[in-house]
């Protein structure tokens, strides 16, 4: 920034006039210093507006006792520059709120970076002038603004909520707020003090209030999972990682899921016994670390309601051994949500506070707060005196300080309100459709809070200062999201929240906290590493989603949604594609088994089921080897005979286990995998005939394998969907055997290789076409292609039982089994279909992988009950 400029900001504001600026930024805190320092080097002039009186935010404000960071601090600090990183070393493993802002006060000092703010500064409003291509600001203090580039930098946790108790001000006493603690300190010693509020800032003042009160009651809505911090020195063996290897540490934590350098776990809950699970548990008690605990148990913690409960119940334990009064302890036992989505504290001595003679916990879901009055408070059962009354009552998250500070006046004279009048709607949580020239830092739909702030706060603030950089150096003077990608980034939201437990939470997560607040889920839960990627994917795509605009009407606009997969399914593409792999058809037919075999010995097993019987039955030309799958409920079940996928050249009945043990879970039936022979060594009509041969030798003996005489269902997935579809139509044509229903999970149905899905998804989601034309050459002559027993859309469909027929979006065999589909119910087969938006062809067989197929999978368990129970009626009706 010129010289000339810095030297005029202080007449400006004393003048009143208009301070000219290209950036504003609203906020000095993690966020706000960062850009500051970023823009100065990228040559924008910019100002900083803080409300506070020096630079820290959060930190500058949240000064009650045992205020500290829940990240440690050689993580929750800035990585931009390593002279930095060594200038400063931090005390303690979790610091204080001292320590963190005198932190934030010596990287203001040592990038001079004061001078370009205006401190004790509100901004009062904002305006988009579309004439000038500017954000005009308001402010409570001295000049009004007018800058290029508005960027909101207010921080997630910054607005505090205002109690909702009735009858505060007749309170004659104290009243404080964790959120604006008094900067000289409250002392507290010998007094009658009420603490209302038990989330982070309640647990970890409650313990050092207690220490210093006469008497302390504490009033708990909803008790919180909290876990003991350990705090002290730097952990050694963190310490040795970082130091090892400064850079590489800090690219692991920008490339994790949640911002701290951890691998991704890989054993799952059900694959533990008791024992390893609490050794695995009691080291992770025993380290003291947030993000350690929450995803390095097992890898099922998150997204599993089960395996979430083993830790539940593992830290009520604790809470037993710890607090000596059965009552208190059952009352300060979580039982609401699960582990993690809501967030957990990090503590010290908090459980153990409540065994003080001093320390009562009055539980207000028994008997809820009625009045404050003026010399305490009153429950619908008892009245407190109190003395002091301390409010822990949170925060208005993610939205509070965005649209607390000003109103926002976007395109059109939008309100920002009122475009958020149904929950927040933004693109990558960075802008808004409607709002030109507008960023937030950790904004809603960001990884924010469920992240390393420091690493997000760092990633937004680069991004952010690239593109205008860029806007600059092309010409482009505007830069807004497009509708189309604002939604589509709402839908990937949408779908990112069904990985996890936080949809089973009401947290401030989700706004919940805040009365008359609309519940959505805030924060991006698809994690950082995957988050910065989509990010550069967007830059890569030529500003896919943004429309640019520049002097003399240049103009660029490329629309679109930047993700269109479902989250999980995105990550397992991605790490395939890392593999760089040979494609599957250059491997030979020996070659492809073998890989696919060793790819399925690193799946996750599948979960436990009644029993696993292995065996043989007579195929059409010799023995064929099953599979069978019991549930664990007394008998007899309904069969479902099961073929598995693998372009009739791959796999057997093993290597769809994982599917199969879920659906027998979920369905209560037994599972058949038939392992069938294959191609090229057995070609067409081999598979076909064994399908049907198999089928019926299984409904014949159906009482002898545990399941119920009658009918059986048939079921399969790829090729193994084209066999269960073929058996059908043999079964029908052939005199039996009978069948009850039909699940086809993303079916080969027909030769054809011209419809739109063939082209569309001909590469990039591991089956290709070519991969397709090889299992073709290898299984069918072109001559026999158009046979049924191949391509069962060129036979008979009439006649058929009811069918449940699965397609995924990308897939080159959605279209062929949609119009088989579409044969069914035009023949008047009943015929339901599930057209699987954001999945791939293996998304359903790949269990506890993708876990946004549950959803399918559970569609797919009503409908084979359905038909189980179609066949009854039909047989009763008879």
């Amino acid at each position: 920034m010129p010289d000339a400029m810095v030297a005029a900001r202080a007449s400006d504001a004393a003048s009143g006039a208009i301070q000219q600026v290209d950036v504003a930024v609203v906020g000095a805190g993690f966020a706000g210093l960062y850009l500051l320092h970023r823009l100065r080097k990228a040559g924008f002039s910019t100002v900083a507006l803080e409300e506070a009186g020096d630079v820290g935010g959060t930190w500058y404000w949240n000064r009650y006792p045992g205020a500290r960071c829940d990240i440690q601090t050689i993580d929750y600090s800035y990585t931009f520059d390593p002279e930095l990183e060594t200038a400063w070393t931090w005390s303690e493993k979790y610091a204080t709120q001292p320590e963190i802002l005198r932190y934030l006060g010596f990287v203001a000092d040592r990038y001079d970076l004061r001078r370009d703010i205006r401190f004790k500064t509100k901004v009062t409003e904002a305006k988009w002038d579309e004439a000038a291509e500017r954000w005009r600001l308001g402010t409570d203090n001295g000049a009004p603004v007018s800058c290029r580039y508005y960027i909101m930098a207010t921080g997630c946790l910054s607005a505090p909520k205002p109690p909702e108790i009735d009858g505060v001000k007749d309170f004659q006493g104290a009243v404080y707020f964790t959120g604006r603690w008094p900067h000289e300190g409250v002392n507290l010693a010998g007094k009658r003090i009420a603490v209302i509020g038990t989330g982070s800032s309640g647990i970890q003042s409650i313990p050092l209030i207690a220490e210093q009160a006469a008497h302390l009651t504490v009033f708990q809505r909803t008790p919180n999972f909290a876990l003991p911090a350990h705090n002290g020195p730097a952990p050694d063996d963190r310490m040795s990682l970082l130091q090892g290897d400064r850079a590489a540490y800090r690219e692991q934590a920008r490339q994790s899921m949640a911002g701290v350098p951890y691998p991704q776990q890989t054993a799952v809950s059900w694959q533990l016994s008791d024992a390893e699970r609490r050794a695995c548990f009691e080291e992770a008690w025993g380290k003291g670390d947030l993000v350690y605990i929450l995803t390095q148990l097992w890898a099922d913690q998150a997204v599993d309601f089960d395996g979430n409960a083993l830790i539940c119940d593992l830290i009520r334990e604790k809470i037993t051994t710890i607090v000596k009064d059965p009552e208190t302890a059952a009352a300060l036992m979580p039982h609401d949500h699960p582990f993690g989505a809501k967030r957990p504290c990090l503590d010290t001595n908090y459980y153990a506070t409540y065994n003080r003679p001093n320390v009562k916990l009055v539980n207000l879901r028994q008997e809820p707060i009625k009045a404050i009055t003026a010399g305490g408070i009153v429950t619908d059962k008892r009245s407190f005196d109190v003395d002091v009354i301390v409010f822990a009552t949170g925060f208005d998250a993610m939205t509070g300080a965005i649209r607390a500070v000003h109103p926002i006046t976007g395109r059109g004279g939008k309100s920002l309100s009122d475009v958020w009048a149904q929950g927040p709607q933004t693109y990558l949580g960075l802008t808004v459709a409607g709002f030109p020239n507008f960023f937030m830092i950790t904004g809603p739909g960001s990884p924010s809070v469920l992240s390393n702030m420091a690493v997000s706060i760092e990633q937004h603030v680069d991004w952010i200062v690239d593109r205008l950089t860029a806007l600059r150096d092309a010409g482009f003077s505007t830069i807004e999201a497009t509708e189309t990608a604002q939604a589509g980034w709402g839908q990937h939201m949408a779908d990112c929240s069904m990985l996890t437990l936080h949809r089973l939470a009401n947290t401030w997560y989700t706004g919940a906290n805040v009365p008359g607040k609309v519940h959505a889920l805030m924060p991006y839960t698809g994690g950082v590493g995957p988050y910065r990627s989509i990010c550069d994917e967007v830059v890569g795509r030529g500003m896919l989603g943004f429309r640019l605009t520049g002097a003399g009407g240049a103009a660029q606009c490329n629309d679109g949604e930047i993700v269109r997969l479902q989250p999980d399914v995105r990550l397992v593409l991605n790490l395939l594609g890392q593999l760089n792999l040979p494609p599957i058809e250059s491997m030979g037919a020996l070659g492809a088994r073998a890989f696919v075999n060793e790819f399925n010995k690193s799946r996750p097993a599948g979960r436990p089921v009644g029993e696993i019987v292995d065996g043989t039955l007579p195929g059409s030309d010799g023995p064929l080897p099953y599979r069978l799958y019991r549930p664990a409920t007394p008998g007899p079940h309904p069969v479902v005979v099961y073929f598995h996928g693998g372009g009739w050249v791959l796999g057997d009945e093993q290597s769809d286990d994982p599917f199969c043990r879920d659906m027998v879970r979920r369905t209560g039936m037994i599972f058949v995998s038939v392992g069938y022979r294959h191609a090229p060594e057995h070609r067409f009509p081999t598979a076909a005939e064994d399908g049907y041969a198999a089928t019926r030798w299984i409904a014949e003996h159906a009482a002898k394998l545990g399941g119920a005489p009658g009918a059986v269902l048939v079921a399969g997935w790829s090729a193994g969907g084209n066999i269960a579809a073929v058996t059908c139509q043999l079964a029908r044509d052939r005199g039996g055997p009978e069948i009850a229903g039909q699940l086809l999970i993303c079916p080969v149905t027909d030769c054809t290789y011209e419809r739109p899905s063939y082209n569309d998804n001909a590469t990039g989601y591991f089956l290709t076409r070519s991969l397709m034309y090889w299992f073709w050459d290898l299984y069918c002559s072109p001559a026999d292609r158009t046979d049924p027993r191949v391509s069962p859309l060129r036979g008979k469909v009439a006649g058929l039982p009811p069918a449940f027929i699965v397609t995924c979006e990308f897939d080159p065999l959605r279209d062929e089994g949609i119009a088989y589909a579409e044969a069914l119910a035009a023949a008047g087969v009943p015929v339901e279909q599930l057209k699987a938006r954001g999945h791939f062809h293996s998304s359903f067989t790949m269990v506890d992988v993708v876990i946004t197929g549950v959803p399918g999978r559970v569609q797919m368990a009503e409908a084979l009950r359905r038909f189980a129970g179609f066949y009854k009626i039909a047989a009763a009706a008879s």
